[in-house]
């Protein structure tokens, strides 16, 4: 029993919280509607393969996050770190490569073995928005203002920063490559270590390294801009004017990156400085080539993903818990009809809360402790004639009214 709490880095979600994270997930989901976004859920474990294949194998979170175990039948099961590796599996497994192209909104928890701290935790929840099977910018400058429109209805979108790159295309990405290796080679010795195990693996990891050593070096290497194609550059332009056209703000980030090969032109986060150093509320990118290194067709993608408590932590928009009505009994022998006029109330869409014991003063202070805006009282005398008495709580008011002038009553009130 000395172990009778949260294990570490994962928390209960009490009602104040789960109402703040229930609006980041409602008013998501309605935006994502409203830009023809269907809802999918992925189950919250895959086959370890998955994970290992898309997200890299000698990536941090594959080496060192990872929940992974081996199953009774044998397999060996991870629960999912990140979402867009589970929809792009569906996408081939369910065969929906033959009704591209598909705009995908989704949310639920993550895990991850991280070091707990504020905005982070190791079991966390996100949303997720992806389009899978558009090659054109389009695509990228509508995903971006899909999140920057759900940012604003949570009153955070000004308190972040829109920062975005350009990766380009596989030939400007690996130009940009041997640039990095040639530059950051020549200061070898300068690099933290982990930054020189990233230059033999994953170069363009040492650009996003936090390392006072590796930014003195980061601030002088040379930029993706510059080995950017025709073509790439050409994609870029296209991002950031639609951008405009959109008035999504935004600041050109060139050390913005993503590690893996399968990503390519545009890489964004919204950040903000209100959470310490775990500043991205929503991060994505251009995924070209993830559906085809999985086995399926060549299939352009794009999406991103924020994390729910963190714009929970943000949001200002929260809207109040709705006030329920408290029923009231007046005496023991109204028990049954109060729990029937409960049932009839729910049913036509009230809130209705029913305490299940004490005097009526009692159950007054519990109506006064939940916030309830009004209590219906009903004793044996109010019983035989057909009425109820609603209470207004907040201005004191009392009146008697039939059961049939209830509901428009107490809808004009709530």
């Amino acid at each position: 029993m000395s172990r009778l709490q949260p294990v570490r880095g994962t928390h209960d979600i009490l009602p104040e919280d789960g109402r703040r994270q229930r609006h980041v997930v409602e008013t998501a989901r309605e935006h994502s509607e409203r830009y023809g976004f269907a809802e999918i859920s992925t189950p919250i474990f895959e086959f370890t393969e998955i994970f290992q294949r898309t997200l890299g194998e000698t990536s941090d979170v594959v080496t060192k996050e990872m929940y992974t175990f081996q199953d009774r039948g044998g397999d060996e099961i991870t629960l999912r770190p990140e979402y867009t590796a589970g929809i792009a599996r569906a996408v081939i497994s369910g065969g929906l490569s033959q009704q591209l192209p598909l705009r995908f909104f989704a949310h639920g928890p993550m895990f991850r073995y991280e070091r707990p701290q504020k905005g982070r935790l190791r079991q966390f929840h996100q949303i997720d928005a992806e389009i899978v099977g558009v090659a054109q910018p389009q695509a990228d400058i509508e995903v971006i203002a899909l999140g920057a429109d759900i940012l604003d209805a949570l009153g955070v979108l000004q308190s972040t920063q829109l920062e975005i790159n350009s990766l380009g295309d596989a030939a400007s990405r690996l130009a940009y490559r041997d640039a990095l290796v040639s530059y950051f080679g020549a200061h070898r010795d300068g690099l933290s270590e982990a930054s020189q195990h990233r230059l033999e693996r994953n170069p363009l990891r040492i650009l996003d390294s936090k390392d006072e050593k590796d930014c003195a070096l980061v601030a002088d290497a040379p930029r993706m801009e510059n080995y950017l194609n025709e073509g790439s550059a050409e994609f870029f332009a296209a991002v950031l004017s639609g951008l405009d056209l959109l008035g999504v703000r935004y600041k050109r980030n060139p050390h913005l990156v993503r590690g893996l090969d399968y990503y390519s032109h545009t890489a964004f986060e919204f950040v903000t400085r209100e959470l310490g150093a775990q500043g991205a509320v929503i991060a994505g990118g251009r995924y070209d080539g993830l559906i085809e290194m999985m086995g399926g067709p060549p299939t352009p993608a794009v999406g991103w993903a924020g994390g729910i408590e963190r714009l929970a932590m943000l949001a200002v928009s929260t809207p109040e818990a709705p006030r329920p009505i408290a029923l009231v009994p007046v005496g023991d022998d109204v028990q049954e009809a109060v729990m029937v006029l409960a049932r009839d109330l729910r049913n036509a869409g009230f809130i209705v809360d029913l305490g299940y014991r004490g005097n009526v003063t009692r159950r007054m202070k519990r109506a006064d402790k939940i916030g309830a805006r009004v209590a219906l009282l009903l004793g044996g005398d109010e019983l035989e004639r057909g009425v109820v008495t609603l209470r207004d709580l907040d201005s004191g008011e009392q009146q008697e009214l039939t059961r049939d002038a209830l509901q428009t009553a107490l809808t004009s009130l709530l």
